[in-house]
């Protein structure tokens, strides 16, 4: 019994119908997790102040004698971040809604230099543009400034502000991102880095070595 054998070679149109197909799917993953961050941001945020209360989690932790890694500067907490921490620079990793009405550390008038390096929560890690920007950020505030700490913050401190602060590590101390991330935890044991900020910490410290 013969068998028809069918090809199934893609057309041009084809393909072109299966590349758009997949950029709209891209589109839609992101705007999907743009929409989730923003309507996960309030019950996560309390969510994370609930935690502070009843663990041994705390809002900020020492990482170095330079940075602090914490979640979102209150407006309540400027006072003592800027005399009692001498918190002279911030970093936010926020986008502005984040800030808009909870946080004023990116206030001129508050005193201190502000970076902010926007990324969305969740779904997406910060990009090798925002990695570089923020490291040269806190190494430019080390030549300036022989004292006071550089704020790195998002929005609980664990993961978009955890991923910048250990390509600061690697950068200044020429440490793997294992050796970076394990350093973190040993001061903010709660951080947690996903498979897309395992993957730039990865791209960083291969474009460290090309140098």
């Amino acid at each position: 019994m013969a068998v028809c054998r069918v090809e199934h070679n893609l057309t041009g149109v084809e393909m072109a119908m299966l590349n758009l197909i997949g950029k709209f799917l891209a589109l839609m993953s992101k705007n999907m997790g743009w929409l989730f961050a923003r309507v996960s941001f309030i019950p996560t945020l309390v969510f994370n102040m609930c935690m502070e209360k009843v663990t041994s989690r705390r809002w900020y932790d020492h990482i170095d004698n330079r940075v602090i890694l914490g979640a979102l500067p209150f407006r309540s907490m400027t006072k003592q971040l800027v005399e009692e921490e001498r918190v002279r620079g911030v970093i936010s990793m926020n986008e502005d809604y984040e800030l808009k009405w909870l946080s004023n550390m990116k206030k001129v008038e508050v005193g201190v230099n502000f970076l902010q390096l926007s990324t969305t929560d969740i779904f997406e890690a910060p990009c090798q543009e925002k990695l570089q920007k923020g490291v040269k950020f806190i190494q430019d505030f080390d030549t300036r400034n022989s004292d006071g700490h550089v704020y790195v913050h998002c929005k609980a401190g664990r993961t978009r502000s955890a991923t910048l602060v250990a390509c600061y590590l690697m950068a200044k101390n020429g440490s793997t991102p294992e050796a970076a991330v394990s350093h973190i935890k040993e001061f903010r044991s709660h951080i947690w880095l996903g498979p897309k900020q395992h993957e730039a910490l990865h791209v960083f410290y291969r474009r460290l070595h090309e140098r």
